[in-house]
């Protein structure tokens, strides 16, 4: 296990099971054709493979945007899945984010503590959200993720499987 990951499953005590539900929201986030931005679509691929009928609703998308605050708005749960180029992060982060509202809201990607803002200030609802970042290495304009990602992917959900 990674050292930075060890302390947040103790901590949040989050599984997939705890988001084995209709009103979960599992949300890869990530571009499959740029290498390692890839991670959050692949996770969502392989959870797909492990459960082909999920009770949580799983969706990918390129990068989280304002309509994205009423989309989560409708869940109990929400885990975002994103790649992380943070070089901190050996292998995998599992945090839980604040509503928060920052300056990303005008640029082209909204960061999920302004999502999860938006969505108090506009629907009233915060979802209890969760952040997995896994590390990844290359971004160049091409398809399939690096070995040490793979690596780290599959480590995230060996994690995420494992039951308390």
């Amino acid at each position: 296990m990674s050292a930075c990951a060890e302390p947040h499953r103790v901590a949040l005590g989050v599984t997939l099971a705890f988001f084995d539900n209709p009103t979960s929201l599992i949300y890869g986030i990530g571009n499959a054709g740029r290498q390692d931005d890839g991670l959050g679509w692949a996770f969502i691929d392989r959870l797909e493979q492990m459960c082909p009928h999920p009770r949580a609703r799983l969706r990918r998308t390129y990068q989280l945007g304002l309509e994205d605050a009423d989309l989560i708005s409708r869940y109990t749960r929400v885990l975002f899945v994103d790649a992380t180029k943070d070089p901190a992060v050996e292998s995998f982060t599992l945090s839980r984010p604040e509503p928060k509202l920052d300056f990303s809201f005008t640029s082209h990607a909204i960061s999920v503590p302004s999502i999860l803002a938006t969505a108090q200030q506009c629907f009233e609802h915060v979802p209890d959200a969760y952040v997995l970042a896994i590390r990844g290495y290359e971004w160049e304009l091409q398809e399939g993720l690096t070995s040490p990602a793979q690596h780290n992917l599959g480590h995230s959900l060996e994690f995420l499987s494992t039951p308390r």
